[in-house]
Order: structure tokens, then sequence, then C-alpha cells
């Protein structure tokens, strides 16, 4: 059976795109790129006269000072001290950022307490809060951002991670937790800067910001991004490339619009680790790459079109209407390791490739006011979020010499170059999917004395999704009407402590993450259902410093679990499946004038509650979740000109997949990575007002450590000592 043509994929001429969408795409790149060239240009004089005349005007991009916020936006859709939000949060500001030289989002949340990662296949980021995984619960300002890609920061001002369910405010998924990335948006005041690294294997990264004003009523922003870099595993490369302008129009003094175009790009190689024997990684060097690394291609391309609408009326309520429009396509393809043989010599590798293309667009719409009764003070928020979906997914196995769907290889040498041809087996998914959204939220932040708030609010989302499955022409359509509330309670018994309690319940359609898990059986299912209960504390120990503390319960209900009455083990039935009980423990910001940290620890323990197969019993472990970790990352500024930088982090062990309860019939070992600890470290020099170099070492003593998996036969080495050289400008 032959490889069904696609447009999906830019890399191989077996599903290569049409010349027309390649069009397409490029001219829309161009187009916008040649249009924020030409907008900027035309201004320019005008802008720059402008300068000497204009009165100043105190607007900021909202960006916050050193490692500390105070704020979010996007918790409650309104503008609400992070004290007084009811659940645990954590944000990975731009000068934590910066200081740590963070080139993903997983570098970025390293010192975060709360949120692990998974290898993700090496096409994707697989963010676990609270034991629970996902790669579909990532927003962006507030706007579901959910392909399996890997997200940059070029163009971010500040990431923030929300962990427990967050249906009320985000809707179906958003689990165990998420994360939102802020984008940088236009301010009045002048602003020029960029970056450049170099760094170990080739590491080679470019960055710009230009924000300018071009008159009182309008400014502009441009980012931009290209890297090239190499990596410590064998044959594994990166490229990508992203340019964001955005433009803001005061129509009127209490109006404001902000428009805005993303295109990103990111080729790699999917790179799925090293195998294991005997219920441990398969000791080989850190550089070795299992399978095929040039045979191993991923991609994703992005063209996203925003638009924010904002006016305050003159009796304190804003009425906002933000709208996103992304089209994206992926492909990614794997030869990649498979299980050791008994004698412990040789390994097999496998090869498939999927692709993928999503076209999505969503409107949100909210009415925020105040309200009095009395004594008590209220602050309302009533909003509509409508959006669609529509799913291409196309996966091809790859086929061996000899017709072999694998082909074993010397673990001495685990690379192999026979010709694999790419078509689809008897179980290769090749489905179209059509989802929509139409949801109800209603929130009211009530304020009972100056000791007392609850937050309460309720959100409805009728959920539907058409499906079709290629292969067999049949249809289905799962319509599930989701009720999502959160109630919680805050006392601060002194100005700078608040104490909280928190209530919430978020789902996940049957579709799941990505949309594509519909058939005859999962169809007629209930949505899978999180309930959350948490106890926290949220102490402003100065102005700049904030402590939380966080202790929680997630259950999982409505999981496909072994019905206990059968002793065949065949039936199965919908029940409570899992269960994350933890402790949350975090502090960031500024100790003194000269030193600012960042850190926390998190206790974890998460498991199955119910027998769920033969050997995936109750009691087990949830994969890639560690019961203790740590971390801690200090910044202390010897002098105005001089500072430097320590970082911990530590992880305990953990299994690189679900714990097997061995059984007689099924004596099947758990593979354990060890726990590891490992410390970082950066120099800075600021060489004038406008400039600072900066050295970022990770791992400074070497450590051999594992940093995650995503199977007992995908496991990733860390990265040995690597360095990176970076200029920093600010004008």
């Amino acid at each position: 059976m032959a490889a069904k043509p696609t447009s999906f994929s830019p890399f191989l001429k077996s599903v290569g795109k049409p010349a027309s969408r390649i069009h397409r795409t490029e001219a829309r790149h161009i187009a916008a790129v040649a249009m924020s060239g030409l907008a900027l240009g035309a201004a320019w004089p005008e802008s720059a006269m402008a300068q000497s005349v204009l009165p100043e005007i105190n607007v900021s991009s909202q960006a916050d000072r050193g490692y500390a916020a105070k704020q979010s936006t996007t918790a409650t859709k309104t503008d609400t001290d992070l004290r007084d939000t009811p659940q645990a949060i954590s944000v990975v500001t731009e000068a934590q950022i910066s200081d740590q030289a963070a080139q993903s989002l997983q570098e970025a949340l390293l010192y975060t307490p709360g949120v692990n990662f998974a290898q993700g296949e090496g096409n994707r980021e697989t963010p676990i809060f609270r034991g629970i995984s996902t790669t579909g619960d990532f927003f962006v300002d507030g706007v579901r951002d959910d392909v399996q890609y890997y997200r940059d920061l070029y163009n971010i001002e500040r990431v923030e991670v929300f962990r427990g369910p967050n249906a009320m405010i985000f809707g179906r998924g958003a689990t165990g937790g998420l994360i939102n990335r802020v984008t940088k948006t236009p301010s009045w005041t002048p602003g020029y800067g960029g970056s450049l690294t170099f760094g170990s294997w080739a590491n080679r990264r470019a960055t710009v910001d230009i924000n300018q004003p071009l008159n009182q009523d309008l400014a502009f922003r441009l980012n931009g991004l290209y890297e090239n870099s190499n990596s410590y595993r064998d044959g594994v490369s990166i490229e990508r490339s992203g340019v964001n302008p955005t433009l803001s129009w005061r129509v009127a003094p209490k109006t404001m619009v902000t428009v805005g175009y993303e295109y990103f790009k990111d080729d790699r190689i999917a790179d799925r680790g090293i195998s294991s024997y005997l219920g441990a990684p398969v000791q080989t060097d850190r550089s070795t790459f299992f399978g095929n690394a040039a045979g191993s291609p991923t991609g994703t391309t992005l063209n996203a079109a925003t638009a924010l609408i904002e006016h305050t009326f003159d009796n304190g309520a804003l009425l906002r209407n933000r709208a996103r429009y992304a089209d994206q396509d992926k492909f990614y393809q794997n030869v990649f390791p498979g299980a050791v043989n008994a004698a412990g010599n040789a390994v097999a590798i496998s090869a498939y490739n999927n692709a993928m293309t999503r076209e999505s667009w969503f409107n949100q719409t909210d009415l925020i006011f105040p309200l009095v009764t009395g004594a008590v003070k209220h602050k309302i928020l009533v909003g509509a979020e409508f959006g669609q979906q529509d799913t291409d997914n196309f996966r091809n196995t790859g086929f061996f010499p000899g017709n072999a769907t694998s082909v074993s290889v010397p673990l001495s040498n685990p690379v192999t170059f026979a010709p694999i041809v790419y078509r689809q087996s008897a179980t290769d998914a090749d489905n179209t999917g059509k989802a929509k959204v139409a949801a109800l939220y209603l929130q009211d932040q009530i304020e009972l004395s100056p000791q007392f708030q609850i937050v309460a609010g309720l959100r409805y989302d009728k959920f539907k999704v058409d499906f079709k499955n290629n292969r067999t022409a049949q249809t289905f359509r799962t319509d599930d009407g989701l009720v999502s509330p959160r109630v919680g309670v805050i006392y601060r018994p002194i100005e700078p402590l608040s104490l909280y309690a928190n209530y919430s319940i978020a789902y996940l359609p049957r579709a799941g993450d990505q949309l594509s898990s519909l058939n005859l059986t999962t169809a007629a299912l209930e949505p899978e259902k999180f309930k959350n209960y948490e106890l926290g504390a949220k102490w402003d120990v100065s102005p700049n410093v904030a402590a939380t503390a966080a202790v929680y319960r997630l259950d999982r209900t409505n999981v496909v679990v072994l019905d206990p009455s059968d002793p065949a083990n065949t039936r199965t039935m919908l029940s409570d499946g899992q269960r994350s009980e933890g402790l949350e423990l975090s502090l960031v910001g500024n100790l003194s004038s000269a030193w600012s940290a960042t850190g926390g620890y998190s206790y974890t323990d998460a498991r199955f509650i119910a027998d769920t197969s033969a050997t995936l019993r109750a009691g087990g472990r949830v994969a890639q979740v560690p019961k203790h970790t740590f971390s801690l990352w200090n910044r202390y500024e010897f002098n105005p000109k001089i500072a430097a930088a320590l970082g911990v982090i530590y992880r305990g062990k953990t299994f690189a997949a679900n714990e097997q309860i061995a059984t007689a019939a099924a004596p099947i070992p758990n593979v354990t990575l060890p726990g590891y600890t490992r410390v970082d470290a950066a120099f800075f020099y600021k060489i004038d007002k406008n400039l600072q170099a900066q050295v970022n070492i990770e791992n400074l003593f070497d450590k051999k450590y594992y940093a995650f998996a995503n199977s007992n036969t995908n496991i990733t080495p860390g990265s040995p000592r690597a360095i990176r050289v970076g200029l920093v400008a600010r004008f």
C-alpha cells in the first residue's frame, strides 16, 4: 500500500506539500515581514521628531522587575494580586529567563516546584503537573495553543504556571495544571534590545526586540529570533526562526486595540534517547544516538494572528475581546530504540512518521465590573468563549528490508542505515476532526471584609467533536456539556499573609489532548473528571519577596479500569483511577538589594488506586513523578558591574514508565531513573548601562544523570557540562 499523499510535511518528498500550500505559507510570512518593515520605516522620521515634543506617557509593558511578580490577569481574568488568588501559581519573569539563559520552556521552569517534564518522543513538550501529564494544556495570553511542538521564549514577557484544575477559566483540559505564556506588547516608551548567544556544541542564537512609539496613539513592537545549534547528542541539531510584529492603537482615551502576527518555524532531530536493560538505562556514552538521527526529522510551522480590543467605561467597567487564529503544520519521524534482547547485546530499532495540520480560531469576550451591595464589595466577571479546531492526522509505519517493522542492531553500535519504506499499517491513523466549543462563565470575587474574600465561579462548555476515520469511513460524534466550578475562600489575618482553601473541577473529553483518540468504544464514554482540594498560604515576606505553601489532593475519576467482579480481567468499567497528594513550597524575590532568589520544594505521591490492566495495578506509582524535588537559583550582585549566580536542582528517583506490579503471569521489571543533584552557575559583567556579558554553565560538576523518559526504552541522558556565552543589549 503506497504512502498517502498529504500536505503536512515539509521534510520528505513522499509526503510533500503541494506548491499552493508552500506558496501560501511563505507568502504570509514574507508579506507580514515586509509590511512590518515598511510600517516602521515610513513612521520612523515622524516618530523621531515626535519624541522631542510628545509629553511623557507613563505606560509600561507590564514586565516584572526582577524575579518577583505581584499580579496576574490570567488566573481570574481580572487584575488580581497573586496573594489573593486561591491556588498555587508560579511566575517566571523575563529577568529570570534572561539570567538563566533559558532557551525553552523546560529550561525556564527548572526552578518551578510542582512541574516536571517527560521526554515527549523528542518532538514536543510534555509537562507533568501533580502526576498528570499533558501535551495540550498550553496557552498564550490566555488562549489555547495546544498543538504538540516546542515553544520558544523570544517574544515572551513571562511564563505563568497554574497548578491544579483550571477549567473554570480555561475550559476543557487544564486538568493537573497548565502553562500560559504572556507575550510582549508595544508601549509608549522607546526601547531596543536583543541578545547574541554562543555555546557548547555550536549553540548559536540571536534575538531582537524593538519597541517604537510612532505617535501619541500608535506604538509598534517587533520581536525576532534565529537559532542554529547542535547538541551533545550525536547527529542532533535544531534550527528555528520567528518573527512577531505587534501594533497598539489608542483609538480613544479609554479604548485600546492591539493586533499582532507571528510566524514561527522549528526544525530539529527527534531524539528519543537510549534504551534500558535489567531495570536500568543501558550503559553507554551520553552522546550515543540509538536508531538513525538523519532519518528522524521533526518540525512545525506556525502562522498566528491575534487581536485584542479593550474599553474602560466611566464607571470602571472593562469590556475586553480577544481573538486568535492559528494555522499549524507539524511533521515528525522517528527511527528509535525498542527493547534490548535477553542477552543484553542487541537492541530493536523501529520507525514511523506522523503528519498533522490544525487550524484553530478562538474568540473570548469578557465584561468585568465592580459592584457594591451594602458592606460587601464584588468584582464580577461575565464572559463567553467560542472556538473551532479542524485537525487532520496521518501516520505511516516504517518497514525495513524483508517487510519487517523492526531490525536488531548491536548494542555496542546501536545505529542503522538500512533503507526504510514508510506506508500505512493496519492500525495507523488517518483521520479528520472538527471540534467546536461554546462556553459561558461567571465569576464573583467577593470581599466580605478586609480579612475575608471568596472567589466563586462557574463555567459551562458545550464541547462537540465530529471525528472521521478515513480508513474505515466510520464517523463518531461526542457532545459534552461540561460544568466546571471553582470556589476559593481567602482569609487574611494580617495584611501580608493570605490563607486559602480551594475546590475545583476539570474534564478531559474522550477525544483527548490532541482531539484524535475517538473510536467506537471511547466515543460513548463520559469525559474523565478531575477534582482538586487545596489548602495554602501566601506570605509577602517583604514588598519584594513572596513565600507560598500548598497542600492538595487531586482525584482522577471516570477512568477505564478493570471490573473487580470479573475474575477473568476482561471486563472494564469507569471508576476512580488515580490520586495525587502533595506539598508545594516556593520562595521568590529580592532578598536584599543585591540578592535575588527563586526556588521551591515539592512532595508528590501520585498513584493508581484501581487495577487498569493485568500489570498496572492499584498502588503503582505514576511515571516520571519524583516524590521529592528541590531547586534554588540565587543571583548576587557584588557591585554595580559584577554579579554571579548559583543554582541547585534535585530530583528524586522515578520510574521511566508507570510502575508495573509484577504477578506470576507477568513478571515485568520496572526501569528506574536514579535521583540526582545538578549544579548550575552564571557570571555577569555589565559593560555599560546598555550592555551585559554573561556566562552560563549548565551541570557545573559534569554530573551523569537521566533527564527524563517517554517509556522504558526511550530515556534521555542529561547534558554534560555545557557553557553559553551571551551578550544582552537593552537601550
